[in-house]
């Protein structure tokens, strides 16, 4: 007999533990079943996917192409150990390697982002012979040892000390930005002190440069293209590997395959993950230029994992890349991205609330602040408590009229699944409209 909703919230949190939260009290959202851009609870309360969960169902809920490849896959074999290889692995890193840009070729396949991250620093600190990382403060990278030093926010903390040799550098927020200086000024301010920094470390002593494409979680972070040619210019200048993280914003979320294709340039290690198989089962991946590539072929790849390059997770990829291909998800993602940028440009000049908003495909987020001269933040940074009291009103408005998306401190994301259409867009963004009318009477001359 199926459990009730309330038997599985309550053996939930007995047995188990819920990432990043605090336990007692935590009472999580249940899900029961899932169709294109709509789950349901197991009370059957039915919700709209604003966040393709974690900004990784690229896709949409339950494709049955997808699931019919995991099932012929498992009629096959389901594991085998990762010094064999099977045909969906094969077939994988050869599609991979064809639709990412420029050299990029071979795979490391891992089981989610953060190994992909920990995986491809340990490739260039071997590569290299160097050992420093630059990476941001608003970048997030994962949660495991490695990938959690590389992350700038406040989720570090408890982790530290972390892994030796990672150094910051500024972040490319225009927004945020206190100078009075244009946004073409303020990137080149964001490469100058780069510079600056990779000369105090010692170019010699530096492996890479990791940062994610468009910054996620913390706060959907847009450079200028620019910027992204001077960090390339300056990996270049100083015998650098860059490596983008594109494990959020790859596969079709920026209305291009991969993010970094707005900016003409190519990295010489790129990981991913979520939208690799729409998070239909785990799987990650670093993968690294035929140069790299090529110095494995005399020296150990000191790197292994019991489950990679596992047959169903590979088989799940090839068919969720290729619905992502023969659906033209991508396309709608830039087609229906340009209509979601253009409503939320309408509710910025709409509600007093909204400071800032910004987006680029189906990657989106509204900053709320208490005044717009002064960009006070209707949540400070870090915020918990009694500071989240505006922010936890419109979290309650969204969960009463069945939206799901992130609210994180002063913002709150817009990222559907990529098969999205204009009505339910429509549909959401008539939900968020009334939200802000919440916000709005909190904002202060």
């Amino acid at each position: 007999m199926a459990l009730t909703e309330k038997e599985i919230i309550e053996k939930s949190r007995e047995y188990t533990l819920f990432e990043w939260s605090m336990q007692g009290g935590y009472s999580p959202l249940t899900a029961d079943r899932a169709e294109g851009v709509y789950f349901w609870t197991a009370d059957n309360k039915k919700f709209i996917d604003f966040n393709s969960q974690l900004m990784s169902v690229n896709i949409g809920h339950g494709n049955k192409r997808v699931k019919q490849a995991i099932i012929d896959q498992l009629d096959k074999i389901a594991y085998i150990n990762p010094y064999a290889t099977t045909e969906p692995r094969a077939v994988l890193g050869e599609m991979l390697a064809k639709i990412t840009p420029g050299n990029l070729k071979k795979s490391f396949f891992t089981l989610g982002g953060s190994e992909a991250v920990e995986n491809a620093i340990k490739i260039a600190r071997m590569v290299s012979g160097k050992h420093k990382i630059l990476a941001r403060y608003r970048g997030y990278h994962g949660g495991t040892a490695a990938s959690m030093t590389l992350t700038g926010d406040p989720r570090r903390w408890a982790a530290e000390p972390g892994i030796p040799g990672v150094h910051r550098i500024p972040d490319p927020f225009y927004y945020r930005s206190r100078l009075p200086i244009s946004e073409e000024a303020f990137m080149t301010e964001c490469l100058n002190q780069t510079e600056d920094i990779i000369k105090f470390e010692g170019p010699g002593n530096i492996a890479a440069i990791i940062a994610e494409t468009i910054t996620g979680t913390n706060g959907i972070i847009i450079p200028t293209k620019s910027y992204y040619q001077g960090l390339r210019q300056l990996c270049d200048k100083y015998g650098i590997f860059l490596i983008l993280d594109e494990v959020m914003c790859g596969f079709g979320r920026t209305g291009k395959m991969f993010a970094c294709e707005h900016y003409d340039i190519v990295p010489d290690i790129m990981t991913m993950a979520k939208g690799l198989t729409s998070s239909y089962l785990p799987l990650g991946n670093c993968i690294v230029s035929e140069e790299i590539g090529k110095y494995f072929d005399n020296h150990v790849l000191w790197a292994g994992l019991t489950y990679g390059g596992h047959a169903v997770s590979c088989a799940a990829a090839v068919a969720a890349v290729n619905v992502l291909i023969d659906d033209k998800l991508v396309e709608n993602a830039a087609t229906m991205g340009a209509y979601l940028a253009q409503r939320m440009d309408d509710m910025k000049a709409n509600h007093p609330s909204v400071g800032d908003v910004r987006h680029i495909g189906l990657f989106s987020i509204f900053e709320l602040v208490k005044n717009r001269e002064t960009k006070e933040p209707m949540a400070p940074y870090n915020a918990s408590g009694k500071d989240m009291e505006v922010m936890n009103l419109i979290k309650k408005f969204f969960n009463d009229n069945g939206l799901f998306t992130f609210v994180r401190w002063n913002s709150f994301f817009a990222n559907p699944p990529l098969c999205v259409t204009k009505e339910e867009l429509d549909f959401g963004l008539e939900i968020i409209d009334r939200a802000l009318e919440i916000s709005d009477e909190f904002v202060v001359a």
